[in-house]
């Protein structure tokens, strides 16, 4: 016997009659599709056209070079040199390499005499050339910075003759005036070989900045003072020791011993790929002070220690903002 069928109530809301607009059809709602925004492929007319004005540009300045129209500054400066032959070298390792990043550009002035003071690291000076590369493609005005070398960048045959070219000089007071009241950019790096040839397990510790002779030197021309911090140099040959008998044979302030060098060879001198950061302080003047004041020794170590202590705070700055040595 089959069992009688049993109704089940139904909620209310079920009960209630349905309305057209109920059971209107769901509207899907899409989102517009988001299209990454790529850079317009370069056509062969435009790469045509970059490549002729790169290869007249080059021709003009070889025309040039060999009917002597060009001009050399007292200090040895070849413009012309410096901007055809040797920042193209430069400029692969600041942009592909390195990857370098500049900060606080604006803080150096456009135009007129200034003193770029810096943090020296790296075994190899690399850190004054990548920041000359920052100033001449990067600032408003593409400065040539005019830096302040040790003599045995000078004595170094082949080397020297071009650093000159390039436009540095010898680390003196009078040259350094000299170029400064010419109302050229001047970069030194106080630290020297202390700091380019620190060991890596003190790497971004300041060394002392000698006895402020590059103070001396902006005070009496009352130019600005710009402090600059530059992070990633000291990962690209991490000194882990320094063979002193064969420094004293070849006349070297050390001999590096890196995890690369001399190990590798040659391979060892190519740097690891470390990713920097190159900020420009905010400038300090000197404008305030007469040329007597240049001579007090208390003031003049006043300002010193005020340049070093602003370069250390940013650097430590920069590293607590880095996740990584070589990814940034």
């Amino acid at each position: 016997m089959t069992p009688p069928s049993q109704s089940i109530p139904l909620p209310d809301a079920l009960q209630e009659p349905t309305t057209d607009e109920q059971l209107a059809p769901v509207r899907v709602v899409r989102r517009p599709a988001v299209t990454e925004q790529r850079p317009e492929p370069a056509t062969a007319g435009s790469i045509g056209s970059e490549l002729e004005e790169r290869l007249s540009d080059l021709l003009g300045f070889l025309r040039r070079r060999i009917s002597g129209d060009y001009h050399i500054d007292e200090f040895g400066f070849d413009r012309e040199f410096a901007d055809h032959i040797v920042m193209p070298v430069l400029r692969p390792l600041y942009e592909r390499w390195f990857r370098v990043e500049t900060i606080g550009m604006s803080n150096v002035p456009l135009t007129g005499g200034a003193l770029l003071v810096a943090n020296h690291s790296g075994t190899l000076p690399i850190d004054a050339m990548m920041t000359t590369v920052a100033l001449r493609d990067h600032h408003p005005t593409g400065r040539h910075l005019r830096m302040l070398g040790a003599d045995l960048l000078f004595r170094t045959p082949m080397l020297g003759s071009i650093s000159r070219k390039a436009g540095h000089t010898l680390a003196c007071n009078p040259d350094a005036e000299r170029l400064l009241n010419s109302d050229e950019l001047v970069g030194v790096w106080p630290e020297g070989y202390k700091g380019v040839g620190k060991p890596f397990k003190d790497r971004y510790k300041l060394q002392r900045f000698g006895r402020g002779g590059f103070v001396s030197a902006a005070m009496r021309c009352g130019v600005p003072i710009i402090p600059c911090s530059i992070v990633g140099a000291e990962e690209i040959y991490p000194l882990i020791g320094d063979l002193k008998p064969l420094a004293r044979l070849f006349g070297l302030p050390y001999f590096p011993v890196t995890p690369t060098f001399p190990l590798l060879g040659p391979l060892g001198a190519v740097p690891l790929p470390s990713k920097w950061y190159i900020e420009f302080g905010e400038p300090i003047r000197t404008d305030r002070y007469t040329a007597s004041d240049a001579d007090d020794p208390m003031l003049v170590f006043n300002i010193t220690d005020q340049v070093r202590e602003t370069i250390q705070q940013t650097l430590y700055r920069l590293l607590s903002q880095r996740r990584n040595a070589f990814t940034g």
